[in-house]
């Protein structure tokens, strides 16, 4: 592994180990060595993560709980705690932050973490784990590379508490007879739709004629799939990703045909989502609705207001209108609230007290935006 040249060395991913239930068990430390369930406890709750002792029965993130139960009814099952899952996440990434300059989240429990121009970037990154092991008593698998994409999959190869480091063309050699869905953006139908062409590894693909990929994924999307099988990758780490909206849902354990029921839930989802916006300090501007029917049928509402808000009054008064407009004609299985369109609070004062901030706003704006998605 370490015959990789210092040079090419300019990119980690970090990826905390099971990360909800590793929390979890700090909390419990009796329950370590027993295969232990993040899940809801609804009837159609779904599995959030899962230790390492129980994903050898097969158990994995968004399977259903009741059949995490029927492959391992020995297993420990709690519910998870997203307060203590952020509060975790801000000291781990705060750490992070403190060693490395220049950091991309992508979650939770993850991030990319520019080496350039660091001395020692795997000492550097030892030391890092060490200090969130002590801190948090996470463990951490981190892969190391030349570009975004070798350090992803070199993190996911020797899980947990894994340490990989790879240039290009180690990863080339290592991963060419693995299954093309190992890597990011290659997801089961682009498999499927390779496996016909007979091409059926990472390096039958990466080695596959670019017209062939080309007339059968379009020009675009076959070459970045031959370019990502040969673990080519021109990304560059960045800030954390802008967030344009936030969102607040639920699966319902039995599905909703009361109106009644379902202006409460909305208005309760509304309530929770208005908060959070609040202690982020973010505001927006358009108003949705997330509607899932008892048949799938997925259906999504949208209304544009004046003025970009997280006012619980304004936001609930717009999505129980849109409720109301759409009227379910079906049981609801899920129902949902959203707002986009969002701006830092002090964006949107300042933006307000300009010269411009009051053109075309005699009114709220009456555009509805929807969409029917079947699933």
């Amino acid at each position: 592994m370490d015959a990789t040249a210092p040079e090419e060395l300019t990119v980690a991913h970090l990826d905390a180990d099971a990360f909800y239930v590793s929390i979890e068990l700090s909390r419990r430390p009796e329950l370590r060595g027993r295969p232990v369930v993040v899940s809801g406890t609804g009837p159609r709750a779904v599995v959030t993560t899962a230790s390492y002792e129980a994903r050898r029965y097969g158990i994995g993130s968004a399977m259903p709980a009741s059949r995490a139960r029927r492959l391992c009814p020995d297993a420990v099952f709690i519910a998870p705690d997203f307060s203590t899952y952020r509060e975790v996440s801000a000291r781990m990434m705060a750490l992070v932050r403190s060693h490395i300059e220049r950091v991309e989240v992508v979650g939770l429990d993850e991030a990319y973490l520019d080496l350039e121009g660091l001395h020692s970037p795997r000492a550097a990154m030892r030391r890092l784990i060490a200090e969130i092991r002590a801190a948090t008593q996470l463990t951490c698998s981190v892969g190391i590379g030349p570009n975004k994409l070798v350090a992803k999959v070199a993190s996911d190869a020797e899980k947990p508490a894994g340490f990989v480091v790879l240039s290009r063309q180690q990863a080339c050699e290592r991963f060419g007879s693995s299954h093309p869905g190992l890597i990011p953006g290659i997801g089961p139908k682009t498999a499927a739709r390779l496996a016909e062409l007979g091409l059926t590894t990472l390096a039958a693909v990466g080695a596959a004629p670019a017209a062939l990929l080309m007339k059968r994924f379009g020009e675009n999307h076959g070459r970045d799939i031959a370019r990502r099988a040969r673990f080519e990758h021109e990304g560059r780490i960045g800030e954390p990703r802008k967030v344009v909206s936030e969102s607040r849902e639920r699966t319902f354990d039995r599905d909703l045909s009361d109106p009644a029921q379902l202006r409460e839930a909305l208005a309760r989802m509304a309530a929770e989502l208005c908060a959070g916006l609040a202690t982020h300090g973010r505001r927006g501007r358009t108003i949705g609705i997330k509607v899932r029917l008892d048949d799938f049928t997925t259906v999504t509402r949208a209304r544009t207001v004046a003025e970009p808000t997280c006012d619980v009054g304004v936001v609930t008064e717009v999505a129980l209108g849109l409720l109301s407009d759409y009227a379910p004609a079906r049981p609801v299985r899920l129902l949902g609230v959203r707002v986009a369109g969002l701006t830092s609070s002090e964006r949107s004062q300042s933006a307000a007290e300009g010269p411009s901030a009051t053109a075309g706003m005699a009114g709220p704006r009456a555009r509805a935006d929807q969409l029917v998605l079947p699933v």
